[in-house]
């Protein structure tokens, strides 16, 4: 099992590592959701769909379908 976006916590922090770019909507990819940037969980919805994550200092908003696709490397420590 891979470690997703969707697998962190409130406050966890990962690097992104892979997706597949055909399942990751391109505006993500323009607002700097790409291999070796940091993503911070910053909150998940109530019915845990959309999830608001932070990336270069930008927050966004993204569907959990998207999330699990977006595979991270946790950093350790936090």
């Amino acid at each position: 099992m891979s470690f997703t976006i969707a697998h962190l916590r409130r406050g966890e922090k990962g690097i992104i590592r892979e997706f597949n770019e055909a399942s990751v909507p391109i505006k993500l990819l323009e607002l700097g959701c790409l291999p070796g940037n940091e993503v911070e969980l910053v909150q998940v919805a109530p019915l845990k769909d959309p999830i608001y994550i932070n990336v270069n200092g930008t927050h966004i908003a993204i569907r959990r379908s998207v999330a699990l696709q977006i595979e991270l490397e946790p950093i350790e420590g936090i």
